[in-house]
């Protein structure tokens, strides 16, 4: 839930440069997701501001300007750009920076056991709680080392007595701050299968192991590719059927003289233009029309595609945004059913 703050504290960002969390304090938010940035964008907007980069889509100790917004042109300067926020992103909204205390992992907390722990009760702890590894500390600041089952392992290869000390990682500790790049730290990642992270405090924040990365950019990259092939599906059939005056026609971002006619320079948006026969403008509706007369797939539902389009289009926009949450399965899902359908109809 998102708290308004008050018109003259938001007036106040005018011209400074703050960090992200600063503005998430402001509006007491403290996860991004999809309600929330549209809730402080709308506010910022309301006052005649943005900010550069994106709030939204910075680390959360990232830094970024607040400045006023451009002056806005006047319909005929426009034509009709209901769709641009929909569209491809400007170099300045893309992530600068990926820390690593910009994995969910490294700020969920950490299982660890005391010094004084049996070895007994800590397997039985990394047994029943699935873990790989548990650190071993005093107060979370002091690390003595580090249990894995191949730390175990280890130990009785060695012959040596079962005890916590024994069992123990102890030189060379995978450990890092939070506020390090995380492409800096997959090397060691990959060499040991986790890195231990301290927070602000320099108390251990989280952990974050191989599984974590793989988990992160499988859910993070598998969206962005499977809409690249819809896009790349949907200009193949599209400039297939249609002529340059009907690509044209949808162009309505352009000036007359910069409207291309090239199906490769469309945008989402006009995709839905190009097909949708219940919109609201007449003149598209009826040109759409004639649009799908034209792609010539007799026993493709027309109503049940464009409401998978409009699906798709949304779920394009939702992850356009930085957002650590993946995905749910089910709009993946839908990705991947409107994709199988457009790979069947443009072979």
């Amino acid at each position: 839930m998102t708290t308004r703050p008050h018109e003259r504290d938001v007036s106040s960002l005018k011209g400074r440069t703050v960090s992200v969390q600063e503005i998430l304090d402001l509006f007491e938010v403290r996860v991004r997701d999809h309600r929330t940035v549209h809730r402080i964008s709308q506010t910022l907007t309301d006052a005649g501001l943005t900010t550069l980069p994106d709030f939204a889509v910075c680390g959360l100790r990232s830094t970024v300007d607040v400045v006023p917004l451009p002056a806005q042109r006047t319909p005929a300067d426009t034509d009709d750009e209901s769709d641009a926020t929909d569209e491809a992103l400007p170099s300045h909204a893309l992530p600068q920076r990926l820390l690593l205390g910009d994995i969910p992992s490294a700020r969920r907390g950490v299982v660890s056991v005391g010094p004084g722990t049996a070895l007994s009760q800590t397997t039985f702890l990394m047994r029943t709680k699935g873990l790989a590894q548990v650190p071993v500390t005093t107060g979370m600041a002091q690390v003595h080392g580090v249990v894995t089952w191949g730390s175990v392992a280890k130990m009785y290869e060695a012959g040596k007595p079962a005890t916590l000390d024994n069992a123990m990682e102890k030189d060379s500790l995978p450990v890092a701050d939070a506020r390090q790049e995380f492409f800096a730290a997959l090397p060691v990642i990959r060499e040991h299968g986790y890195l231990l992270v301290r927070g602000d405090d320099g108390c251990l924040s989280g952990i974050v192991t191989a599984a974590d990365v793989t988990d992160r950019f499988e859910g993070a990259a598998r969206p962005f590719f499977i809409v690249g092939e819809i896009e790349s599906l949907l200009r193949r059939c599209l400039g297939a059927a249609l002529d340059a005056e009907a690509i044209k026609a949808v162009q309505t971002n352009k000036k007359q003289e910069h409207r291309t006619g090239q199906v490769s320079d469309l945008m989402f948006g006009d995709y839905l233009r190009l097909l949708d026969g219940e919109q609201t403008k007449q003149s598209f509706a009826e040109r759409a029309d004639l649009n799908w007369e034209a792609l010539k797939w007799p026993n493709m539902p027309r109503e049940q595609f464009v409401g998978l389009l409009k699906r798709v289009k949304d779920i394009r926009n939702r992850i356009a945004h930085f957002d650590e949450k993946p995905l749910p399965p089910e709009m993946i899902d839908e990705l991947t059913t409107f994709a199988k359908v457009l790979r069947a109809f443009a072979s």
